[in-house]
């Protein structure tokens, strides 16, 4: 995959997607800008290169309809300060005047257009949207890694219209770190698996089974487990279509010596509320009128153990209802353990990403991905479409 850097983009208008999907307030003010961050030494590599820039992005869900709360406006004006320059912010992303405005374009300068998905044609990835995009520039840069497990026409069909295209260097790092846990890890490989569902994990067990040493599981798709191991979990969430599934899982992973993790306490209570009630028994003993939301102390311990012998680390997805104060005890603890062990630590999703910022522990995190779909796409060992789109952009 070619990267920007093997490019000569020196007075080129250069098509840049990134991700600039984020969070705002009430106030329409940017609440986390991790997403920004991450993007901007491509972009400032470009302005030094006096390449034309054109970054395109999506905001929210609107539909394929034009909504002005999901304008890109208020990210227009947040990269202006961050680049501390003047960042011209486009009415549309496609037509006669963005067009004019391309043109007028200085060397280095930055042109932010109007939400991708204000036309249906992006996310039906559109052969004619695309080309009309791909007729802005002369260079098209895909630095979008939380996009590319979509073919949508900004990362997929767009490669097909322009001739020279490339990867931005947060792409480049995403892929080729999550290469180094996965395809050369330094050994024990452990893969921490939480979250609430089986159903949406099943495929990226099925594949971890085959490449890591050890998988540890936590959320409520603990629970699934281990009432296939016969453990009265109460009313606990259980997918109950997935119990062959789950066992399924456990046999190939006993024939592959690959070990697994369940766990030995939980955190119970009557309800799921920030005001209920909760206390730890052991996982033999979960009340019958009890919930599990999140791992208990002995798990956490028991896990930490784990981790701290491991050589690589890939995590995605909580030990439990973080979002509420009584409940996230396991996955800052899980937070912690991580950014403490000596393993190489790679960690994505954004729940998890969530959890990490909230532990203060990022510091001690190896790679924290900004890819939540796509890195467990990764995960599930299938290939992200545009990246495929950008290499066989190549050929």
């Amino acid at each position: 995959m070619r990267s920007i850097r093997e490019i000569d983009i020196s007075g080129k208008k250069v098509f840049i997607r990134v991700d600039f999907n984020v969070p705002l307030n009430d106030d329409m003010e940017i609440s986390d800008d991790t997403r920004i961050r991450a993007v901007l030494p491509t972009l400032e590599y470009a302005s030094q290169q006096g390449a034309r820039i054109i970054v395109a992005s999506h905001l929210g869900r609107p539909q394929g309809k034009k909504v002005d709360r999901f304008s890109l406006f208020p990210v227009a004006r947040h990269l202006e300060r961050l680049l501390m320059m003047n960042i011209d912010m486009a009415p549309d992303c496609t037509g006669s005047e963005v067009q004019a405005m391309v043109d007028r374009m200085a060397a280095g300068g930055i042109l932010l257009l109007e939400n991708l998905r204000f036309h249906p044609g992006e996310q039906a990835n559109d052969d004619l949207f695309a080309k009309a995009l791909a007729d802005l520039c002369n260079v098209y840069i895909n630095d979008a890694f939380a996009v590319s497990h979509r073919a949508n026409a900004s990362v997929e069909a767009i490669t097909r219209h322009v001739s020279t295209c490339g990867a931005g260097f947060l792409l480049t790092r995403e892929i080729d770190y999550f290469k180094k846990a996965m395809a050369d890890p330094r050994r024990p490989l452990v893969a921490v698996v939480g979250g609430a569902k089986v159903s949406s994990k099943l495929a990226a067990l099925e594949n971890l089974i085959q490449h890591v040493d050890t998988i540890i599981i936590g959320g409520a798709m603990a629970n699934t487990f281990l009432k296939k191991m016969g453990c009265d979990v109460g009313l606990s969430r259980v997918e109950d279509e997935m119990l062959e599934k789950a066992g399924t899982v456990m046999a190939e992973a006993e024939r592959r010596k690959t070990k697994i993790y369940l766990p030995v306490d939980a955190v119970v209570a009557g309800r799921l509320s920030p005001d209920a009630e909760g206390c730890n028994v052991p996982i033999q003993k979960i009340p019958t009128d009890k919930m599990v939301l999140d791992i208990g102390p002995a798990t956490s311990e028991l896990y930490d153990g784990v981790l701290q012998d491991a050589g690589t680390i890939i995590w995605n997805g909580p030990m439990g209802v973080f979002e509420i104060e009584a409940f996230s005890r396991g996955t800052l603890k899980m937070a912690r353990s991580v950014a403490d062990s000596p393993a190489l630590s790679m960690v994505g999703g954004g729940d998890t990403d969530a959890a990490v910022h909230r532990s203060g522990r990022i510091d001690g995190i190896g790679y924290l991905s900004t890819g939540g779909g796509a890195f467990l796409t990764l995960l599930e060992g299938r290939p992200l479409p545009a990246v495929a789109a950008l290499r066989q952009s190549e050929d």
